[in-house]
């Protein structure tokens, strides 16, 4: 997959772009906190059984990666291991939330994530080849949310679910053999995060853990597949959600 023009700029400039979000999180958190005991923003926002948002997303992730039964065989005698590195990536998407109760909320954030995971084969002669998937996810998180009893303009919250997604960007080159993954994944996610009031509008960070359940190894029929028995993923994403 060719990855687009806005992508690279973002890869580029990640760190950067991190920074300065982790920054207005803080000051935004120390400003809530020290308005703690002042006149509530939005009193009466929560009561509302349905509100929508929008969310960016900042993640990393990696494969967890189990050998087959072909690994120690002669056929991959020179083959001296296959690991996967943590990758950045990031998403876009929007909230949609419904009131349950005083305290749990039923939350779903359809959203596009962008992926981009190396996993490199390392030789007994200390020579390596790397394989990069790149992909483009659309997922799909149902989530039960959580909330503590709100203090002032601010309230915690735990949040878990599930996450199916299916890959959106569209057909890939068939014609080199390459590590290929399965364009279905499902995770199961766990996270919690802060719920800071404005008058204007809600803004809570959060932090979401997500451990995929089910094996996204595609073809296991050339080089890069066949010494693997499974692959799963794992994902830490810190989200920006504003409603």
């Amino acid at each position: 997959m060719q990855v687009t023009y806005i992508w690279n700029k973002f890869y580029l400039h990640r760190h950067k772009v991190v920074f300065i979000l982790a920054l207005l999180c803080c000051a935004l958190t120390v400003e809530a906190q020290q308005k703690r005991w002042v006149e509530r923003n939005n009193p009466n926002y929560d009561n509302k059984k349905l509100t929508y948002g929008f969310l960016i997303g900042l993640h990393t992730s990696i494969y967890q990666i189990n050998y087959s039964d072909v690994f120690v065989t002669q056929q991959f005698d020179t083959l001296f291991s296959v690991n996967s590195s943590w990758s950045s990536g990031f998403s876009l998407g929007f909230i949609v939330n419904y009131r349950l109760s005083e305290f749990v909320d039923l939350r779903l954030t359809p959203e596009v994530a962008f992926y981009e995971q190396k996993v490199r084969y390392q030789f007994t002669d200390e020579t390596f080849e790397d394989a990069l998937v790149e992909s483009t996810m659309v997922e799909f998180p149902v989530l039960l949310k959580y909330k503590s009893e709100r203090r002032g303009n601010i309230r915690m919250y735990m949040i878990g679910g599930v996450k199916p997604g299916i890959e959106a960007s569209g057909k890939k080159d068939k014609t080199k053999a390459e590590l290929e993954v399965k364009s279905m994944n499902l995770s199961l996610e766990a996270g919690f995060g802060f719920d800071l009031y404005y008058p204007l509008f809600k803004f809570s960070p959060e932090i979401r853990f997500s451990r995929g359940i089910i094996d996204v190894l595609g073809t296991r029929n050339n080089e890069f597949g066949q010494p693997l028995q499974r692959i799963n993923t794992n994902t830490i994403t810190v989200y920006f959600l504003f409603q």
